[in-house]
């Protein structure tokens, strides 16, 4: 059965996460699907895309299939994680990605909506970054990208708390773009999506990669990459990491020690 719905109408792409069941948890095969959406997008030269939950969701997303996440001794969010992948994809495709959001957005779902060039949301929404309720060590890549999106004073609160914050606070920041009521969600993200729809697309497209190139341009000496890798392994080998795994699948809370 998909996990997601795409579609195409009027060169805005369109991929519904339509997985409810599963709170269109971040797995392996809801991500393969929407992989190879927009991989079909950027050969058809869409201008835009909309990402989003089907209306009325509760959750948009619920973050990284923990279930998908190795026992022990390995790196949980190497270069080849399929979230890892599904956010350079998001990040590096031609065309900008709106995220339209209902609904609570947690872990790695977080880091999906704040992958997209626009967030649309309605005031109910709330995000929360929760990898410390699982003991898993955020990867430098994914800590880069938070960082450049929110600033390190509200990523430290996110991260320290794993409490979630609302969409309009994220308003404020600019992180959030524009906050819509439900009921004129669709209208607003499809006006966007028309607008930008109507410019040069090769333009655009350029600009996109410009400011994407621009915002990872912080060059790691190789003794600090070495020193986080280590830290992170702390992480990943302890304990704690083995407690979060197992109280998430027995649905139980964590104890960490």
């Amino acid at each position: 059965m998909p996990r997601i719905v795409a579609a195409t109408q009027d060169g805005i792409g369109t991929i519904t996460l339509a997985h409810p069941e599963k709170r269109n948890i971040l797995g392996a095969p809801l991500i393969t699907e929407t992989l190879a959406a927009l991989d079909s997008f950027r050969r058809e030269g869409v201008r835009a895309v909309i990402l989003r939950a089907t209306p009325g969701a509760k959750v948009w997303s619920a973050g990284h299939d923990v279930a998908e996440l190795p026992p022990s001794g390995r790196d949980p969010r190497a270069w080849g994680d399929p979230l890892e992948q599904l956010v350079r994809a998001v990040r590096e495709l031609p065309a900008p990605v709106l995220a339209m959001i209902e609904g609570t957005v947690w872990g790695g779902g977080c880091e999906l909506a704040f992958a997209c060039d626009l967030i649309l949301a309605t005031p109910e929404v709330t995000f929360a970054l929760t990898p410390a309720r699982l003991g898993v060590p955020p990867n430098v890549a994914g800590l880069l990208r938070l960082a450049n999106v929110l600033g390190l004073p509200l990523l430290r609160e996110l991260l320290f708390t794993a409490r979630p914050v609302s969409a309009g606070r994220l308003l404020a920041t600019g992180v959030v773009h524009r906050l819509v009521s439900a009921a004129e969600l669709e209208v607003a993200a499809r006006e966007t999506a028309r607008g930008i729809a109507q410019l040069s697309p090769r333009s655009i497209a350029v600009i996109k990669e410009q400011l994407r190139l621009l915002a990872d341009a912080r060059p790691l000496p190789p003794e600090v990459f070495e020193r986080i890798q280590s830290l992170r392994r702390q992480v990943y080998d302890s304990e704690d990491y083995q407690e979060g795994r197992r109280a998430f699948l027995e649905k139980r809370p964590p104890v960490f020690r």
